[in-house]
């Protein structure tokens, strides 16, 4: 029986041929099935402007990208239409795009070569050609990295390193798949490899700060930004990424003094703008940030991060001129991705401020919709992953390695969802004087992943804890206090704020058994939908859908009943958002005991706290405890069917 990788493989070998009807019959056979298949939209777009159906070709191209938004060959194939109807705007407009997705398709840089002239052109001719000379398998690399086959990629990758033991290329490569699959320390140590194999290669010192941050190494980020910009001082790229890293170690005064030089030399850079103004929301400065973000505005009106910055400020109110602006805008089939999935979020917040639910509601949903296309995030697979949490650790595990673990006490561990009020029970804890707060720490997911094995397709986790000596568990544990102490600024407590630990609790009583751990949690209704409405950074991709969420809060809500009951009693203190509203002085004496700290009255006056908070949660942990996100689902509650059905008796 013939499969779909069979017809998908007959339909491009039919292209091949020349037989462009044989393989539009292939692919339309494939979309019968599946309307949305990628592959399947691709080869039938080419085969219809080889059959000169342009028009159907570009109704077909609008389907690819709806299903796959980001998706570089579709962006070319839609620089050849426009190429062929003598728009030479479009094309090279198409063709930029194609190579911004997927740097590996040689055929839109040479479009670009030809189409442009002067500079751009020569650059284009120059990418082009680096592109081509590259190997056969690292070409094949980039293609599959950019079109999200991370798995077939890194096969490829590693198989040619073998070979090619010392190519910064394919290290840098393959670096950048451990990036995306989230394995940070292999991406760390292949680009610490790679820059001393080859300290002028800019492009690889620049990845190397981008792991080191993402691993939160900031102190050693900084450090390479330093080195870089001390050989350049003058160069705006460096000062950039040096102001950046300068921010994550807190040095603000740095960090604007080397926003401004760059503005002092392109003074209309949105990118230095809008980042500037996040620098100002961290710190508290709204006003400032405001100003900085509606500076990047007007220096280029289609730049979605800095109109959502304003949304995502909670606080701020848009004009009617300002939403009409983003209206407009929205409405322009020419509007880059990450812009379109911006200004939608911006909007929904824009429209909800006004009471218009039924727009807001569209435009969270399209938002959410492009993200979940982006994503192919996958319900069913957390499911499965989250159920084997309950199989595998179960209380006889947890009996058999009782006194094992490190005996540390300092962490504090803050699991629940994303918008469930993490944030605020963190700036309560911290404003006591006995505990750090620091960020949402990724080293407990990092350790889970390592744990996971190498392997393709399949994964040791978390069956290997079944294996694991008290000897590795106490390892864990110390390795776990020696690679955070950077965040801490000496009190006896730190806080983590990773809401995703949860799926990892298991794991975490065993390697520090003595740590705190708060179950920070929120009516379903409020929780869902505040995550529906949030464009997070990166990360929590379940949010991008409401039957997605609803049925990640059934599955966490299960999970943490399965912790309670096989756990000792109380290892987990849970915290309803609704009882903290009712009670704050009872809620944050019971959160106090919990953790084993004396009552201080700062931390009833947690909104004076002087501390950066990065979350989107930021301005309204600086205001005292209020009911404003409360019940703000109801207005939306006639679109909301596929939530509550999803959520089931959690409601």
């Amino acid at each position: 029986m013939s499969t779909r990788a069979d017809h998908l493989k007959a339909a491009q070998a039919r292209l091949q041929e020349g037989d462009f009807a044989a393989g539009l019959a292939e692919a339309e056979a494939l979309l019968a099935d599946a309307h949305d298949d990628g592959e399947a939209l691709y080869v039938a777009a080419v085969a219809l402007r080889y059959l000169d159906r342009t028009a159907e070709a570009q109704v077909m191209l609008e389907r690819l990208r709806a299903a796959m938004p980001e998706f570089g060959r579709a962006w070319q194939e839609e620089g050849h239409l426009a190429r062929a109807r003598g728009d030479i705007h479009a094309a090279i407009a198409a063709y930029d795009r194609a190579t911004r997705l997927n740097p590996a398709l040689v055929a839109s840089w040479r479009m670009l070569a030809e189409l442009q002239q002067g500079r751009a052109a020569a650059a284009a001719r120059a990418q082009a050609d680096r592109i081509a000379a590259l190997p056969r398998e690292l070409l094949a690399v980039l293609n599959h990295l950019s079109e999200g086959r991370l798995l077939r990629a890194e096969e490829i990758c590693r198989h040619y390193l073998r070979q090619n033991q010392r190519d910064v290329e394919g290290m840098r490569l393959l670096a950048q798949i451990g990036i995306k699959l989230g394995i940070l320390d292999d991406a760390e140590f292949l680009l610490e490899s790679a820059a001393d194999f080859a300290p002028d290669n800019m492009q690889v010192r620049l990845d190397y700060i981008d792991v080191l941050r993402r691993r939160q190494k900031f102190a050693l980020a900084q450090e390479q930004a330093e080195a870089l910009y001390q050989r350049e001082p003058d160069n705006p790229l460096f000062q950039s990424h040096l102001a950046i890293e300068s921010m994550q170690i807190g040095d603000y005064e740095r960090a604007f003094a080397l926003f401004d030089s760059v503005l002092a030399k392109l003074p209309r850079d949105s990118a230095t703008l809008t980042s500037r103004g996040h620098a100002l929301k961290t710190t508290g400065r709204q006003e400032e940030a405001i100003a900085s973000y509606r500076e990047a505005i007007a220096a280029a009106p289609a730049h979605g991060d800095a109109w959502y910055a304003l949304a995502n400020l909670k606080t701020y109110r848009f004009s009617e001129d300002e939403i009409a602006a983003m209206e407009r805008m929205v409405m322009q089939g020419d509007l880059a991705f990450a812009d379109r999935v911006h200004l939608s979020f911006a909007l929904g917040k824009a429209h909800e401020d006004g009471k218009s639910f039924e727009k807001s509601f569209h435009h969270y949903e399209e938002g959410n919709r492009l993200k979940r296309a982006q994503t192919r995030y996958d319900a069913d697979a957390m499911s499965e992953e989250l159920a084997k949490q309950h199989e595998v650790c179960t209380r006889e595990l947890f009996a058999r390695h009782n006194g094992a673990g490190h005996d540390a006490a300092d962490p504090i561990f803050i699991v629940g969802l994303p918008r469930a009020g993490s944030t605020l029970l963190e700036q309560i804890l911290a404003s006591h004087s006995q505990v750090d707060g620091t960020l949402e720490l990724p080293n407990i997911l990092a350790l889970a992943h390592r744990l996971r094995g190498r392997k393709a397709g399949q994964s040791n986790y978390p069956q290997v804890l079944h294996e694991l000596s008290g000897k590795q568990l106490a390892q864990f544990g110390k390795d776990y206090l020696t690679n955070t102490a950077i965040h801490r600024q000496g009190a006896p407590f730190f806080i983590d704020k990773m809401p995703n630990n949860f799926r990892h609790i298991g794991l975490i009583h065993l390697i520090l058994p003595n740590a705190k751990i708060i179950d920070a949690r929120r009516a379903p209704m409020d929780c869902c939908f505040s995550g529906f409405k949030q464009l997070f950074a990166e990360g929590q991709e379940f949010t991008y859908g409401l039957t997605e969420i609803g049925r990640y809060y059934s599955d966490y809500v299960d999970l943490m009943a399965h912790w309670d009951e096989v756990l000792p009693e109380g290892r987990v203190l849970r915290v309803l958002h609704e009882d903290l509203l009712d009670d704050p002085d009872g809620q944050i004496r019971r959160l106090l005991d919990h953790c084993g700290l004396e009552f201080e009255d700062a931390c009833l006056d947690f909104h004076r706290t002087d501390r950066a908070v990065r979350t989107a949660s930021s301005e309204q942990v600086r205001q005292p405890i209020n009911r404003t996100g409360q019940d703000a689902w109801v207005p939306y509650e006639p679109w909301l069917g596929e939530l509550k059905h999803a959520l089931g008796d959690k409601l």
